[in-house]
């Protein structure tokens, strides 16, 4: 076996720029696994590489993308001791700094993966690591949750959102989640949310005396950023914590309510150890964690629609547009 199947992004631009092609299977080096990829999925890091707009942390072209993985190890380089050929694994191998999964085979360090969970099928294991992993980092990292406390969480049918609603409960915090829609509220409410709340039909100041007993939400959980970065700074209580992942508006963010309510803010970015091959244990060491919350029924990733990986165009297109809940699986059929 020399060759394999990849779906390579020729250049930077369109979802069309995605070609069938046949490269050479790579080689584990030492503490890194190969593996069969059974499936991987699409994050929103992933289109934005894909567009260019993350270039600085893509790998080079023509590439593989595609963070997510799940699949069998096939084998393994030196000095590999947790996995061995034949486990099921899921995992955060490349697709940032490295090449990712759209392929047969992947080869990344060993730290970044984890056995599956085996309360789902290993195909939807893919649809984790990247949104449970940030979701986890949010909750569990930047901040701790308390039985009972109040906790805000945007964005709440989407992929970080929809796992974050789920660890927050599992915390025992009081959740109130936010969506635009009929659907993605229902959703919401269906994963363990308190409260649901249409954020385009009501402001901040609104839906907080409703639904924080104090002055406003212990912790706010925010994977979207941007606008929603600056309500989270009203929709919090003094002496409480924003957690959030991106907002490229940040240079332009006014941070005068951080110090004027003395907030803490936490950024999360769950991909840094595979672009800094630094610290990458740390990926596996809490996919473990979060297989074993799968595993007890905790968490379970909503999959709205499935792709074969020659169907990757249609997948980053839907993606972008943003007409959908939870996540988009690509399967490798």
């Amino acid at each position: 076996m020399s060759e394999m199947t990849a779906h390579v992004l020729e250049e930077y631009g369109d979802p069309d720029n995605f070609a069938e092609t046949t490269v050479e299977v790579p080689d584990p080096g030492p503490e890194e696994i190969r593996v069969e990829v059974a499936a991987t999925s699409l994050n929103p890091v992933d289109y934005k590489i894909r567009r260019g707009d993350l270039a600085d942390i893509g790998p080079e072209m023509p590439a593989i993308l595609h963070c997510d993985v799940s699949g069998v190890v096939d084998a393994v380089g030196e000095d590999v001791e947790d996995f061995e050929a034949g486990d099921e694994v899921y995992g955060m191998p490349g697709g940032a700094g490295r090449q990712g999964a759209l392929a047969e085979y992947v080869v990344g360090h060993a730290g970044t993966f984890a056995h599956a969970p085996e309360a789902i099928s290993l195909e939807e294991s893919a649809a984790l690591p990247v949104v449970a992993l940030t979701a986890w980092e949010m909750l569990a990292d930047k901040t701790t949750v308390d039985i009972d406390e109040e906790v805000l969480v945007y964005g709440a049918s989407g992929g970080v959102g929809h796992i974050g609603v789920q660890v927050a409960k599992w915390f025992g915090g009081e959740v109130t989640a936010t969506g635009s829609s009929d659907a993605k509220l229902e959703l919401a409410a269906e994963l363990g949310a308190d409260a649901t709340v249409d954020y385009t039909e009501t402001d901040v100041e609104r839906y907080a005396a409703e639904h924080a007993s104090g002055d406003g939400f212990d912790t706010v959980f925010d994977p979207i950023g941007d606008d929603h970065l600056e309500t989270a700074f009203e929709a919090v209580r003094p002496f409480g914590t924003v957690v959030t992942t991106e907002s490229s508006a940040a240079g332009e963010l006014d941070l005068s309510p951080m110090h004027m309510n003395s907030l803490e803010l936490g950024v999360v970015l769950v991909i840094l150890p595979v672009i800094l091959g630094e610290r990458q244990e740390r990926i596996g060491e809490e996919l473990a964690d979060i297989a074993a919350l799968v595993d007890d029924g905790a968490v379970e990733p909503h999959i709205d629609k499935r792709f074969g990986f020659d169907e990757v165009a249609d997948a980053h297109r839907l993606g972008e547009d943003g007409d959908f809940v939870g996540k988009l699986l690509l399967v490798n059929e």
